[in-house]
């Protein structure tokens, strides 16, 4: 039965082989493309019930005794982010086949698509650190060819940028990695975090981990996010959404993992640090918000505000705070991919990226504009949407915490991202609109269909708190509590 904590990583790789060998048969890639993703996401599903019911599941490769050899470890916290990604990647598919340029799709867009979701997966499900490593240059491979994917010059230059940033930050990890191995004598994470619990975080220890927040903090685009909103605004839309909902949140969840489970007994250092670079972030993402009138711009800060605002919770580290930190992080991957599907949607209808040049959009597509109006409120935590319950709960983690600068910043964002956000609806969507009859494109069906999906999953989320927040405290109990994944990894046969 535990084989099936591999089946998120394994079927959509084998899947993305197959699809190589269809050459020019779209119309198949696509089906089957789409037909994986549901397939994951239901086995996603079925995995999160069978955590619930049996605890924290585990499968080591090749008949190795933990800790040795490659472990996959499926707990709550990381079977809700496999879940999630697996949806959003789903419903992203279903907008790429209205919007998403036949040259791209004869570029293999649909198998560098499955290998990243396959890395991001993996990435959430390893027991190993070094694995982790390797789920990340994974995704990271896929996401340097669809950040290129179409060859136009600003791709190109962009993609440089990030590409080389990524080869930097993933040299630091490999070091992060040389030095924990030679300390510690082990890659697996629960036995690291025992080791490091039975010597004591010394000062070389703090000092890898400080390393690994460096990495995983510019990953994530924490603090170091320069260059985040040029790289996530030159793909496609579908990809962009996938970047937004993705790629950073892997970064996130690396950062939460290793704070709380391998390297927590020096939080006056690291959580300081944390809690530094997440209001730093906040603050610089919420100067860039406010500067801009491009949208894909606009866009981009916002998920340097929401990735800020994550980690508060984080830099807390209360249980409160953590199942916040978890419950937001659900709702920012499905949110933001929806904002960057909306964004991606007014270009393909204007052909501009200024909200100068955007007016009266609500006139000629007056569903696409509510939809917009409805993503805006669960972004900003407007009740019952999906954004209110993690920001009342990281909230409260902060005051019991007396973490009151951290609680001023995260909820002074909320009326930034209230102002960018309103910015674009008020200039882009009320007025005389720019778009004639004669110049009026038909909306993709797909693509509203993939719009109406996500805006039904931000209401539910919001609405059906109640049972979600059942699987986000277990996640948030075994955050504050290493010695439940501990156990459960090295000591249960």
């Amino acid at each position: 039965m535990n084989n099936i904590i591999v089946l998120p990583l394994v079927i959509p790789i084998f899947t993305a082989v197959v699809l190589v060998f269809l050459g020019n048969h779209i119309v198949v890639q696509r089906i089957i493309s789409i037909i994986t993703m549901l397939a994951v996401s239901i086995i996603s599903f079925v995995l999160l019930e069978l955590v619930q019911r049996e605890g924290i599941l585990k499968i080591a490769f090749g008949d190795w005794e933990v800790p040795f050899g490659i472990l996959f470890v499926a707990d709550t916290f990381s079977v809700l982010m496999v879940l999630t990604a697996s949806i959003v990647t789903m419903l992203c598919l279903f907008y790429a086949f209205s919007t998403i340029e036949k040259r791209h799709e004869n570029m293999y867009f649909y198998s560098f698509v499955l290998l990243l979701v396959a890395g991001v997966n993996g990435a959430f499900l390893t027991g190993d650190i070094f694995n982790l490593f390797v789920c990340f240059e994974v995704m990271l491979m896929s996401s340097y060819v669809l950040v290129a994917l179409g060859g136009e010059k600003v791709q190109l230059r962009e993609s440089i940028k990030y590409v080389l940033i990524n080869v930097v930050g993933s040299s630091i990890f490999l070091i992060a990695l040389a030095y924990l191995y030679g300390t510690v004598k082990t890659l697996n994470m629960a036995h690291i975090a025992e080791r490091v619990a039975e010597v004591g975080q010394d000062p070389m220890l703090t000092t890898v981990s400080l390393v690994l927040l460096l990495v995983f903090s510019l990953k994530a685009g924490l603090v170091l996010f320069f260059w985040l909103p040029g790289s996530y605004v030159v793909p496609p839309a579908a990809v962009q959404a996938l970047f937004a909902a993705l790629l950073t949140k892997v970064g996130v969840y690396a950062l939460i993992r290793t704070f709380t489970l391998m390297f927590p007994h020096r939080p006056e250092v690291t959580h300081t640090i944390i809690g530094v670079f997440a209001g730093l972030t906040i603050i610089l993402g919420c100067l860039g918000a406010l500067s801009s009138r491009n949208v894909l711009r606009i866009a981009a800060y916002n998920i340097v505000i929401a990735v800020g605002f994550i980690l508060i919770g984080l830099a807390v580290g209360t249980e409160i705070a953590l199942a916040g930190a978890v419950f937001y992080l659900v709702h920012d991957m499905v949110a933001k991919a929806l904002l960057f599907l909306l964004v991606g949607m007014m270009l393909y209808l204007t052909g501009e990226k200024l909200i100068d040049y955007m007016s009266g959009l609500i006139r000629n597509y007056p569903l696409f504009g509510w939809i917009y109006f409805l993503a805006m409120l669960a972004l900003v935590g407007i009740p019952p949407l999906s954004g209110f319950v993690g920001k009342v709960l990281i909230g409260k983690g902060a005051i019991e915490a007396g973490s009151y600068i951290l609680l001023f910043l995260g909820f002074a964002s909320s009326l930034v991202v209230l102002f960018s956000l309103l910015k674009i609806f008020l200039s882009s969507f009320f007025g005389e609109t720019i778009i004639t009859n004669e110049d009026k494109k038909p909306f993709p069906a797909a693509s509203m269909a993939s719009l109406v999906a996500f805006s039904f999953c931000i209401a539910g989320i919001g609405i059906g708190a109640e049972k979600l927040l059942v699987y986000v405290l277990d996640a948030a109990n075994t955050l504050v509590d290493p010695s439940v994944y501990i156990n459960a990894v090295l000591r249960e046969s």
